[in-house]
């Protein structure tokens, strides 16, 4: 209490002092500005006035803040996403685990939202000023709601579709009329969003992993015919164009198409003009219109004539549209000429293309069972060193087809470093798509540098993006394991199978099998440092194996059969190698007491280290144990083993009468 009150004192004379020190300088400040004036009013009245420009607002985001600290940082791809819990113990290291961690979290958020949602009643408090919107819960309608206009535009700038319907029936069934305009949002609602809600935009982690799934699906059609945005259209009394464009589209962007083009039809009959984006989506349909390939082309070049009678300009989504046609077409020759002539005229029209065009040429250029095209190295020139955004859909499709044509169709590292280079750069990466083409991306990448690229090389890769970016799928893993195989650096094998089992690959027959024939056959050279201490974890690595595959047999549900014989022929090895007589015999065992269950047989040199072991451990009777395994399976090498057990001990008469049982008499000939 003391030593506060003197520092309150303290703190109060130094307060004191200030004042006094900053009225001393203010005072000579003012005497001193009061000369100069006096001095020199001339000059003064001579220099002229500052004028003060307030810069125009720009309007921020709510994460700008966060998003330049984060530029002064850099982007560190060996830290976990920041969605995950900053704790070793928590980090989700397998694709699963990270889907399941993702959605989880998203789960737990939409139960919020919907606690929120069925007790109204308890959110009505307003703790912000000006009150946040998204925390407020939502209006109910139910079919006795009192509703007016005003709440139906409320409902269609929030995007909420389904209560858009109910209460635009509403107000039909009351009455109510519905100017024009509203009417307009109202239709070209229901034809963007087919009459369904879409997913809100806070769940980024459901689109995040969803959106690689709605992308495979088969295109068909999914428009819902003679629904509300039909009944509208048919409603009204003077359709315009903006009424046929909000259908054509709305159709043509969910594969009605016979009824698209048959709306079109009627306006080219009723001489309606059209705008450009509504011509776009009807190239984008032209090949479920047509059969052939010439009648889509010829139908592309209708629909282009048509924009140019009614003048107007092509934009980047009719290059799109174009090009995504050709894609249909088949043939080596025809398309990749129609794809150039169409670029080239845009060219002339000043349109860029987007990462979605360079998608479409490559789908033309590099097809799989056509010749080697070097197109991409062309579009990397155009496009490297720039930032892209989003201006097409398909823009999010152009990394992992460029990836894929890199591994398959050119096998090039070079030029697959480029691709990934550009990917990172800027902003780009926000067009990698989703997780599925994220995934598909690396799988690429990784395989084709495991193949191509040195060891040491790929492996500064590897470690650099698994497991946070990218973890990699059992097929890659496999050709990580083959190229380690390739360049007998079997000090990485250690490291490889912790991450095997991180990543969930134990259960994967390939890999196991890869794994143990790669530690068999390259034993560990005693006076080379770097294998210092590989034969005690090699034989670690298999016990920890044959302990999570049998723990994996017997568990109630078990889909596997468990161990084989060759899998428990090389364990054995692996630990007899390593002299770790306890593990070996545990192995052995089971092979001799479920060798009717077990499938297929240890190979034999497993056996005769084994066998070498208990000669080690001078432990008789476990090796002609293993002598009578080898005897009962009908291994060649039987009366070889039965010789060197009876030479390398002193044996009673009834042991060596129990060899001379098993391999014959000529094995405990004594040797001259």
């Amino acid at each position: 209490m003391h030593n506060l009150c003197r520092t309150l004192n303290r703190l109060r004379v130094h307060t004191c002092d200030r004042s006094l020190a900053f009225n001393r300088v203010f005072t000579a400040s003012q005497s001193t500005t009061t000369s100069t004036a006096q001095r020199q009013p001339a000059a003064e009245s001579n220099v002229p006035k500052e004028k003060i420009i307030i810069p125009t607002r720009i309007e921020r985001s709510p994460t700008d803040i966060l998003m330049a600290l984060s530029a002064t940082v850099g982007y560190d791809p060996t830290a976990p996403h920041y969605k995950y819990h900053d704790d070793p113990y928590l980090i989700p290291t397998s694709n699963a685990n990270k889907k399941t961690f993702a959605l989880a979290q998203e789960a737990g958020r939409k139960a919020a939202h919907w606690i929120r949602q069925e007790n109204a009643k308890l959110f009505q408090h307003q703790e912000a000023d000006p009150p946040i919107q998204a925390f407020v819960p939502t209006m109910l309608y139910t079919e006795e709601s009192q509703v007016e206009t005003t709440d139906l535009q409320k409902l269609i700038d929030s995007v909420e579709v389904k209560d858009a319907i109910l209460v635009y029936n509403l107000l039909m069934k009351n009455g109510i009329e519905v100017g024009d305009e509203l009417k307009q949002q109202m239709l070209e609602l229901l034809c963007f969003y087919n009459h369904e809600d879409t997913l809100p935009e806070q769940f980024i982690e459901e689109r995040w992993f969803r959106q690689g799934t709605v992308g495979r699906e088969r295109q068909r059609k999914t428009w819902k015919d003679f629904e509300l945005a039909e009944e509208i259209f048919h409603g009204l009394g003077e359709k315009r164009s903006e009424h046929y464009c909000a259908m054509i589209r709305g159709m043509a962007r969910y594969f009605q198409v016979e009824k698209a083009w048959a709306l079109y039809q009627e306006t080219v009959e009723k001489g309606i003009e059209l705008d450009t984006n509504t011509f776009n989506s009807l190239l984008h349909i032209a090949s479920f219109l047509k059969e052939s390939y010439d009648k889509r082309w010829d139908l592309v070049c209708e629909v282009l004539t048509a924009m140019k009678q009614q003048g107007l300009r092509p934009n980047l989504g009719t290059l799109n549209g174009i090009l995504q046609t050709i894609t249909t077409i088949g043939g080596y020759n025809h398309p990749r000429t129609y794809a150039l002539k169409t670029l080239a005229e845009f060219k002339k029209l000043g349109i860029e293309p987007s990462l979605a065009s360079w998608y479409y040429m490559l789908v033309i250029f590099c097809r799989e069972r056509g010749p080697v095209s070097h197109v991409l190295h062309d579009i990397m020139n155009e496009v490297e060193g720039k930032a892209f955004t989003i201006q097409d859909p398909k823009d999010t499709f152009f990394f992992v087809t460029a990836m894929d044509v890199c591994r398959n169709h050119l096998h090039d590292k070079e030029l697959a470093k480029r691709v990934n280079q550009l990917l990172h750069h800027g902003e780009n990466y926000n067009l990698i798509g989703d997780s599925y083409k994220e995934s598909i991306y690396y799988r690429h990448y990784f395989t084709l540098l495991a193949t191509t690229e040195p060891l040491e090389s790929f492996l500064e890769t590897y470690h650099l993006l698994v497991p946070n970016v990218y973890i990699p799928e059992p097929s890659v893993m496999e050709d990580i394991l083959k190229s380690v195989e390739m360049n007998t650096a079997i000090e990485h094998v250690p490291l490889l199978w912790s991450h095997m089992v991180q990543f969930d690959h134990t259960g994967r027959e390939n890999l196991v099998n890869l794994l143990l024939h790669i530690m068999v056959s390259n034993q560990p050279v005693a006076d080379e440092p770097r294998h210092a201490d590989l034969v005690q974890r090699f034989a670690n690595i298999g016990w920890d194996l044959y302990s999570r595959l049998e723990e994996r047999a017997t568990a109630p549900r078990a889909t596997s059969s468990g161990l084989s014989g060759p899998m428990l022929g090389d364990i054995l090895l692996l630990c007899a190698r390593a002299n770790d007589y306890e593990k070996a015999m545990g192995i052995f065992t089971k092979l001799s007491k479920e060798q009717n269950s077990v499938i297929g047989e240890p190979r034999v040199d497993g056996l005769r280290e084994f066998i070498n072991l208990c000669i080690t451990n001078r432990t008789p009777s476990m090796a002609i144990q293993c002598l009578a395994y080898c005897s009962e399976n009908g291994y060649p090498e039987s009366a070889e083993l039965g010789r060197h057990i009876f030479s390398s001990f002193a044996l009673d008469q009834n042991l060596v009468a129990k060899i001379k049982s098993l391999v014959g008499a000529e094995a405990v000939k004594p040797i001259n």
